[in-house]
């Protein structure tokens, strides 16, 4: 069937101006327009890295709920010896508190004992023994600070750099500036598990893409069931059908895009044939029955139980797979009481695995280049809930390891009390330009125009690579 093709005047020059305008952006920023529109694969919009690229991959580790640091990652024997005694005012007065704002502050010790593990001697709680035994492989970071201090805006504001909601995260930033390196699989991905304590909500809007195309931003797969909705074909459709279905619905999309030049036409051609080769790849992923029990064990994972062990590995079969950004969220860190069990029970579920990639990526010499990154969107307080503690933005802990990380290495420090950052502070944009940096992105030459105004991951204050855990 013939399509109209005349056009109106004033579509006509919309078009021109547009195409025009096009060319010369890319000419005048010196990078390429990356993939056409339609079903090619997207290359990135950053033709060459600004330096050399360290990383390839990201699996990001969301303590969803705000691990406290006290009991984890940050000994505070001066804060034991306070252990039930007022909170000094001077450390508090005029500072945000979540739900403590107002109420009698008392000194609240750790609750578990901390070692010393390898031959770096980085002190670890021992409810977390197997990240103790890698200790010599993770930086970890025990100054960082933020600025959101209820879980939401926290989440939105340790994804996407600001708690304004409808702008593009991490992932999207990184996948719109590099591409993926796999065909048949999306390049960001998000697995989630639960367990240990209040299951903190999530929402879509922490993977989202923001103002940036839609195909930038995560997929969800499920841990149980079918990783994705209607992957399967129904009865008595065979492959060439559906192929021939996606053919002709593109076809039609072509079309449309040919007369309305729609971003988001391309994008939605582009997921089409995406969904359609994810129908053939993404039952091979799931199956680990090709695991041996050996690599089992070292997770901890059940294949099917939908636990966070279990999307370790799949993160792990995902990396291998040229995926880009692997987002796990564990969601059970909110220990506004019983802090001391609840923090022993969630290190219990997320512990071995955390550890397990950083060996078994180290053993097919792909650590190297693979970033893992270990934290919540904030701390918890030195001040007692109970027998809990409250949010805490002043001051936390993460660990990150592989992809050009220097491992064995503590960096920043936290006050006797646990409370302020007060050594060589870490804000979540610092870690927005360090994670770039890996890749080989300057954070302040990445940006993308957007009603106007060039956006950055990292925004328009200032932000620093944290040089001293680079390796």
């Amino acid at each position: 069937m013939d399509t109209p093709t005349q056009i109106n005047r004033r579509t006509f020059l919309n078009r021109s101006s547009t195409g025009i305008g096009s060319v010369a952006l890319a000419a005048m920023l010196g990078e390429s327009a990356a993939a056409p529109a339609g079903d090619d694969k997207w290359t990135g919009v950053i033709e060459k890295p600004h330096h050399p690229p360290r990383a390839k991959r990201v699996i990001h580790l969301c303590m969803a709920g705000g691990p406290s640091h006290l009991e984890t990652l940050d000994y505070k024997p001066e804060l034991a010896k306070m252990h039930g005694k007022p909170m000094p005012e001077s450390f508090t007065k005029g500072q945000p508190i979540a739900q403590l704002q107002g109420k009698k502050l008392n000194c609240f010790g750790p609750q578990h004992e901390f070692k010393r593990w390898g031959k770096s001697g980085q002190q670890i709680s021992s409810v977390l023994p197997h990240t103790g035994s890698v200790a010599d492989e993770i930086a970890i970071v025990r100054s960082m600070v933020t600025e959101q201090i209820n879980h939401d805006p926290a989440h939105t504001f340790m994804n996407t750099g600001t708690q304004i909601s409808g702008r593009p995260c991490m992932g999207s930033w990184l996948l719109y500036g590099l591409g993926a390196e796999t065909d048949d699989l999306p390049g960001y991905v998000v697995l989630t598990s639960v367990g240990g304590g209040q299951n903190q909500p999530i929402a879509a809007r922490q993977w989202h893409s923001g103002f940036l195309p839609s195909r930038f931003q995560g997929v969800p797969f499920h841990s149980k069931g079918d990783p994705v909705l209607y992957v399967g074909n129904p009865k008595g459709v065979s492959r060439d059908d559906q192929r021939q279905v996606v053919d002709t619905v593109n076809a039609l999309n072509h079309i449309h895009d040919s007369q309305v030049d729609d971003p988001e036409i391309a994008a939605r051609i582009s997921q089409y044939e995406m969904a359609f080769k994810m129908q053939a790849s993404v039952p091979g992923l799931m199956d680990v029955s090709g695991e041996p029990q050996h690599v089992l064990d070292l997770y901890g994972a059940k294949p099917g139980d939908g636990s966070f062990a279990s999307n370790c590995l799949l993160a792990r079969r995902l990396a291998e797979r040229g995926v880009r950004f692997i987002q796990l969220y564990h969601r059970g860190w909110d220990h506004h009481g019983g802090v001391k069990a609840g923090t022993q029970k969630t290190c219990g579920l997320v512990d071995r695995a955390s550890a397990a990639l950083i060996k078994d990526l180290k053993q097919r010499d792909m650590l190297k280049d693979t970033l893992i990154v270990w934290g919540g969107e904030f701390g918890r307080t030195p001040m007692a809930q109970g027998n809990g503690r409250d949010h805490h933005i002043k001051g936390f802990s993460m660990w990150m390891a592989g992809g050009g990380i220097q491992g064995g290495v503590s960096h920043g420090a936290t006050d006797d009390l646990g409370y302020n950052a007060v050594q060589d502070v870490v804000h979540v944009r610092d870690f927005h330009a360090t994670l770039l940096h890996l890749f080989g992105i300057d954070h302040r030459r990445f940006s993308h125009k957007f009603q106007g105004l060039d956006f950055r991951l990292t925004g328009v204050e200032p932000a620093e690579v944290i040089k001293p855990i680079l390796a």
